[in-house]
């Protein structure tokens, strides 16, 4: 009998498909059928390389992980540099990948783990265990079975009927379930699922999922133990889904720096997403400014002036906790 993951197709499931559907239709007529901007991409894929490596205790700033895929030095730990390195060759991949391929997902591994581990494109050959503290929450199937379960969820990921959304957040599940390889099992993981998704929507290779699944961590770990304990992938598929969404509603599809490139305080007021609160650092970093007097002077305070934003901290000027907020009759 074929090999079938077990995924019950839960009401919140059904709702999530409908919902991520309608957003994405507003994402695609918001871009007019033209995808991003070259710029735009680049930054998304950065986001997506800065955020995987850090669920993964990588603790490279996103400026400084632009820095080295920029070809800039940066003053880090060897590793963390090589893992941004290596992350970049991984995602650049991914067009000519299959994800139904056991051959490609070995090459993928490979290019994430050179240099890092030492059987960096093998498959394991010890049997891994999962622990929280001294108590062990997971087992990963005995190493000997490895290529034969990855070749059996390969094949009926090949040709399942089920929705696309489904099917990739099954596939990523089950990538964390078997646990293939000695290390490295995260990050190829979100990569084999932004790659499957982006077989169905070419676009959503260019959505930084991984942002909003670093900012719930707990959340991910939790879903995958959930999903364990059921024997069933629905509570990592609805919290997957869920990232997706959000992801989504904060898409951006257009370049703020090029499109309001004659207006700074519009350039500023652009890289803010609804309800959010941000540190100066985070605002250079989507402006792509390395500047902070230069920004404070042509960007900041105008907007301070001219009452677009305002500080969260406003008796503080300079507290260590101050961010900065849309003003309300701005959004």
């Amino acid at each position: 009998m074929p090999y079938a993951p077990p995924l019950s197709i839960t009401p919140r499931l059904i709702d999530l498909l409908s919902r991520i559907s309608e957003a994405l239709g507003r994402w695609e007529g918001a871009s007019a059928g033209t995808g991003l901007s070259p710029k735009l991409r680049r930054e998304n894929r950065i986001r997506s390389i800065h955020a995987s490596l850090a669920i993964e205790n990588n603790t490279l700033s996103l400026s400084q992980v632009t820095d080295i895929i920029a070809g800039k030095r940066v003053l880090g730990l060897p590793r963390e540099i090589k893992e941004v390195q290596n992350a970049l060759v991984a995602y650049e991949l991914m067009d000519s990948l299959d994800p139904a391929s056991s051959k490609d997902f070995l090459k993928a591994h490979a290019a994430l783990m050179a240099g890092l581990a030492d059987d960096a494109g093998r498959f394991r050959k010890g049997g891994v265990g999962i622990y929280q503290g001294t108590r062990l929450v997971h087992l990963a199937p005995p190493a000997e079975r490895v290529p034969y379960v990855i070749k059996d969820l390969f094949g009926w990921f090949k040709k399942t009927e089920l929705h696309p959304l489904f099917a990739a957040t099954v596939l990523h599940y089950e990538i964390e379930f078997i646990h293939p390889f000695s290390d490295g099992n995260g990050r190829i993981g979100r990569l084999w699922q932004t790659l499957a998704l982006s077989r169905w929507k070419p676009q959503l290779g260019d959505l930084p999922i991984e942002t909003v699944v670093h900012a719930n961590q707990a959340g991910y770990y939790a879903a995958l133990g959930a999903a364990d304990r059921a024997a069933d992938a629905a509570p990592f598929a609805e919290f997957i889904l869920e990232a997706l969404l959000e992801s989504l509603s904060k898409a951006k599809t257009s370049d703020p720096v090029s499109d309001l490139a004659s207006d700074p305080v519009s350039r500023l007021l652009a890289v803010f997403l609804p309800g959010e609160s941000l540190s100066i650092q985070t605002m250079m970093e989507r402006l792509d400014l390395r500047h902070r007097t230069y920004f404070r002077r042509t960007f900041l305070n105008p907007a301070l002036k001219e009452g677009k934003i305002a500080m969260t901290e406003p008796d503080s000027p300079h507290s260590p906790k101050q961010r900065y907020r849309l003003v309300t009759k701005s959004k």
